[in-house]
């Protein structure tokens, strides 16, 4: 997976790029994903649609066998009605469903080179926070419709089915909230950690869906286990869940960019962020079923240049073909 910052300043502008083949971070990001050439990617920070034709038009840049693609807009930028910052003004992207200036902002797309079972795509975007077992949304914050109504998930929660040489592996796929920007409610800390707390009781078997397949969960948790902000317990107790393994994907660019005062291996990092605050963090995870085998794992950087930078590495995890 990666969270590829391919974001534009309004809808359809990303899709314009993507055609006109000379934005050099969209052209960097297509190498890179071709020097990596994984049979399924998960991009986050990349916009979307309702029709999923920018994705499809990215993979057919990639011209590496990428026929299978989904995508969908999620709650980034969706208008909630209601003044969600307090800050006096409405519909401002403060006040979206998660933060964004349109829909599909930011959003997540899949490609693979496998056939996604499209007839089987199940997704909990609609999901409200409240019905989370053991929600943490702060009603001392939120109004009583506001709270009503409120999605958990901030960009999306998905179950795509793929077909691996006839049997089948869930892709369990998500971006979650920035554990930041709030005040003392911790709203958007506590949503952070909600988003992944949703895939333990879905493997719990606390929710109305349950497992039915070996699955990788990929995304970008936006969440380290040790260090920076946020509830670093829930990403902690997912690494942990008896169904999932951490193959704990590395980096020699990781250890190179250390921060001094952080307390995780630096190898793991997957995102350079501002020093010395938030700094190199873990945030990025692919993390597969304790059933399917790994064969390697790693974080492959891109070497920035003045005219395209990337935050995060991708993160791949080889597994061993299925019985």
């Amino acid at each position: 997976m990666w969270d590829v910052g391919l974001s534009r300043a309004g809808p359809g502008l990303l899709f314009k790029d993507i055609l006109d083949q000379d934005a050099p971070d969209v052209l960097a990001a297509r190498d890179h994903i071709l020097s990596i050439a994984p049979d399924v990617l998960l991009l986050t920070g990349f916009d979307t649609d309702f029709d999923g034709i920018t994705v499809k038009a990215f993979a057919d840049t990639l011209d590496a066998g990428y026929a299978y693609t989904f995508s969908t807009v999620g709650n980034a930028g969706v208008p909630s009605t209601f003044d969600l910052d307090r800050d006096g003004r409405l519909g401002e992207p403060e006040d979206a469903w998660a933060f964004g200036d349109f829909r599909g902002d930011g959003g997540m797309a899949v490609l693979s080179k496998r056939p996604i079972q499209y007839d089987a795509i199940r997704t909990l975007t609609a999901m409200r926070w409240l019905d989370l077992p053991r929600s943490r949304l702060p009603l001392s914050y939120f109004t009583p419709d506001e709270a009503a109504v409120h999605p958990l998930s901030s960009h999306g929660h998905w179950i795509v089915p793929i077909d691996w040489s006839g049997a089948q592996i869930d892709l369990l796929a998500f971006k979650a909230a920035t554990p930041v920007f709030d005040g003392p409610e911790d709203r958007n800390g506590l949503r952070n950690a909600d988003e992944i707390a949703l895939w333990r009781h879905y493997l719990d078997g606390a929710l109305p869906i349950k497992p039915t397949a070996p699955f990788v969960i990929a995304g970008n948790a936006n969440l380290d286990p040790m260090d920076g902000e946020g509830l670093h317990g829930d990403i902690v107790a997912l690494l942990n869940h008896p169904a999932v393994q951490d193959p704990k994907p590395a980096s020699s660019h990781g250890g190179r960019i250390a921060n001094p005062e952080h307390s995780s291996n630096p190898r793991l990092d997957t995102v350079d962020w501002r020093d010395p605050e938030p700094g190199n963090l873990r945030v990025d995870y692919v993390l597969p079923s304790v059933d399917l085998r790994v064969v390697d794992a790693g974080v492959s950087w891109v070497s920035n240049s003045e005219n395209a930078a990337f935050s995060h590495g991708l993160v791949w995890v080889d597994i061993a073909p299925l019985p």
